[in-house]
């Protein structure tokens, strides 16, 4: 059997470079040959305090368990398909939906087919077809690999009360931030306030088109988008930071009868100023993965020219450099970078 080069987690803090077994393309399956694959903060969690979603036990649908391939953002060049594959041939570009589903279980059958393939940090990968996407010529297969966070974005945007017209602050200028400001920029905000304390993102945030760029190590955030939106506050806040002092200020800048929108791994459990959003009634709900909708809607948007994604990207690596490079680089040096891309085929 041919090999291939894969990383490979095994542990916390132990994520390996390794030659394993090409996979084979079966029927109802395609084979992708990986462009490129963006590191998601879901993989630093892993690395540093995994296994979180990685299984531990043999997957009850994949069976997969550790030590499993890494990587979910990604997209490439469709090698081969499998008998009963129509929809795709080999030699378009696709992008992968990495959610896994089972199409039986309450969750599916109301239509949100969330029970997850990873394997983007690897050569190859073969999959069911029915979690590839064709892409258009005019995109990118640097963009193709931020199609997956942007459609997280794309959810949260849409799970919020949300409007055109509303002003929105956003907790965090990083990846799920930037990719949330685009959305909502797209879909007419009026008023995007970023609140960010890290100097590369809040320039990543003044690029992207956020109306005001808040640090809270200078500014009294509540009192600041309170300031700017004529004493009512945020209609809506999307946190992406996971930290507890940035929820209390989220939850002093939204409006009285506005909505807080969790879209961050929290690493640790905060401590919640229940009273006040309850006096305030104050909405709280959580956002995480993404449907097919909005999946191709990102697809669609980017193809059209309404998200115009790549300028998040601050590095490509190879697969070789993937801890070094590219896990160390995000938690040890974050004020120079934003969205690192691996090149497995470097």
């Amino acid at each position: 059997m041919p090999s291939m080069r894969a990383i490979r987690f095994h542990g916390p803090k132990d994520i390996r470079l390794e030659n394993v077994e090409e996979p084979v393309c079966g029927k109802g399956q395609v084979k992708l040959r990986n462009s490129y694959c963006g590191i998601c903060g879901s993989d630093l969690h892993e690395w540093t305090t995994g296994p979180v979603l990685i299984p531990k036990e043999p997957h009850n649908i994949t069976k997969a368990m550790t030590p499993v391939t890494m990587g979910h953002e990604f997209g490439g060049v469709i090698e081969e398909v499998g008998e009963g594959v129509t929809h795709l041939s080999p030699g378009q570009k696709a992008v992968v939906r990495p959610t896994i589903f089972d199409r039986k279980c309450p969750p599916c059958k109301l239509g949100y087919e969330y029970c997850r393939y990873g394997g983007g940090f690897a050569e190859h990968v073969v999959a069911p077809a029915e979690h590839f996407y064709p892409l258009p010529d005019n995109i990118s297969m640097k963009s193709a690999a931020l199609i997956e966070p942007l459609a997280v974005a794309w959810h949260a945007v849409n799970l919020s009360p949300f409007k055109e017209g509303d002003s929105v602050l956003i907790v965090g200028g990083g990846p799920v931030g930037l990719c949330i400001l685009q959305v909502l920029k797209m879909r007419g905000a009026k008023f995007t306030i970023v609140a960010e304390l890290m100097e590369s993102r809040k320039k990543g945030s003044n690029d992207f088109g956020a109306t005001h760029v808040l640090d809270p190590t200078e500014i009294d955030i509540p009192e600041k988008v309170r300031e700017l939106t004529n004493g009512v506050g945020a209609d809506v806040v999307f946190d992406t930071a996971g930290v507890e002092k940035a929820l209390d200020g989220a939850i002093g800048a939204c409006r009285v009868h506005g909505t807080i929108v969790n879209v961050a791994v929290w690493e640790k459990r905060p401590s919640i100023r229940v009273n006040e959003m309850m006096y305030h009634e104050v909405k709280y709900l959580g956002a995480a993965l993404y449907d097919e909708k909005s999946f191709t809607s990102v697809i669609e948007a980017i193809s059209k020219g309404q998200l115009k994604p790549e300028g998040m990207i601050t590095d490509v690596v190879g697969l070789e450099d993937l801890i070094e490079k590219g896990f160390k680089t995000l938690l040890e040096d974050r004020d120079k970078h934003c969205k690192i891309l691996v090149d497995p085929q470097a």
